[in-house]
């Protein structure tokens, strides 16, 4: 067997040790019958005529059946290179697509000691957010950050938005910039959740000074993520004044985020029209496997628009009526409700 670093190479491509040894042979001869390859290599003639059939499938051998008796001939080494990089740039794409749908959440802490990377990192959170964006962001900064807003906006995730350290009676124009959003005359610090893990947290002294000494800290961490968003909706939402709310979307569908779901119910509830909702999930019972519920939207408790109706300041809730009875519904990590639910589809009566 060879232990050359060639040899190496082609068993990462997959080649097992005795087809590593066949191939090197070949390439030795440039061309040879199969028997004295199968000498030469302390193979099989047999084996030489198998192995040699894959190898040309491989693009690294051509096998001459036409003579008499058989040859085998090394591929030029320009065109295996060629193949196999076709190859694997062939892989690319399917590469690409499992990638995405699997690799691990990125568990990184960041220690930030400059507003303008404060900044920066406000802008990256925002644009990769795929479904919710949780955020105070100060009035001062909202100009840099209104294009990833908008854009957010436009690809449908919900965007909660409290403005601190301005007047709410001189309040911009937010039509596209928020789903909610809410100003308040106090300084807070700027908080940003994304879709429920990554987060980012800057004191309010590193706004309003520069050179202040204080440090932002910016984390992927998904549980620690329900801290920052209990802290914003307990400590400051309530406090803050709301100055914009969305209108009732015409293209309901679909909601894996759930104070999505809640808003849009809350919104269509109250404009007099009537829901139904697909719910998928589990029963908050020890035991209990994944199920689905199907009824009409009869109540909403939430705390995102006034007037608010939760009994605590992260409540949010779906009341539906099934056949079978009426359940309350919850998001991810529901815990007083009767449903936990991983998807909510509103749709209008027909």
């Amino acid at each position: 067997m060879s232990d050359s670093p060639l040899a190496d190479e082609l068993r990462q491509f997959g080649l097992s040790d005795k087809e590593t040894d066949t191939y090197l042979t070949i390439l030795e001869h440039g061309e040879a019958k199969a028997s004295t390859i199968a000498d030469d290599a302390g193979v099989s003639k047999r084996y030489v005529y198998s192995i040699s059939e894959k190898l040309e499938e491989r693009g690294f051998v051509s096998v001459n059946d036409h003579a008499v008796p058989t040859t085998i001939r090394a591929n030029p080494p320009a065109e295996v290179i060629d193949t196999l990089s076709r190859n694997l740039e062939a892989m690319r794409p399917e590469l690409e697509s499992r990638y995405s749908q699997t690799a691990p959440q990125s568990e990184g802490f960041e220690i930030i000691k400059s507003y303008v990377t404060v900044e920066k990192r406000v802008r990256d959170l925002v644009s990769e957010a795929d479904e919710e964006i949780i955020a105070s962001i100060p009035h001062a900064l909202l100009a840099d950050v209104a294009d990833e807003l908008r854009a957010a906006i436009d690809r449908g995730v919900l965007v909660v938005l409290i403005l601190p350290g301005s007047d709410p009676a001189d309040h911009p124009d937010l039509d596209g910039l928020a789903s909610v959003a809410r100003m308040w005359r106090e300084p807070m610090p700027t908080m940003v959740v994304a879709d429920r893990v990554s987060s980012l947290l800057a004191p309010t002294e590193m706004s309003s000074r520069s050179g202040s000494g204080e440090r932002a800290i910016a984390f992927t961490q998904e549980y620690l993520a329900p801290v920052i968003i209990g802290s914003f909706f307990g400590n400051y939402w309530p406090s803050a004044e709301e100055v914009y709310v969305t209108t009732p979307s015409d293209s309901l569908g679909s909601y894996t985020d759930f104070r999505h779901a809640v808003l849009q119910a809350t919104l269509h509830l109250r404009s007099g029209t009537e829901l139904r909702a697909t719910v998928r999930g589990q029963k908050i019972t020890p035991g209990e496997e994944s199920g689905e519920l199907d009824g009409r939207v009869v109540e909403v408790r939430q705390g995102l628009v006034r007037p608010i109706n939760n009994s605590f300041p992260v409540e949010n809730a779906l009341v539906v009526e099934t056949r079978s009875g009426t359940y309350t519904i919850g998001g991810q990590n529901a815990f007083v409700e009767d449903f936990e639910a991983t998807e909510v589809v509103l749709e209008l009566p027909e």
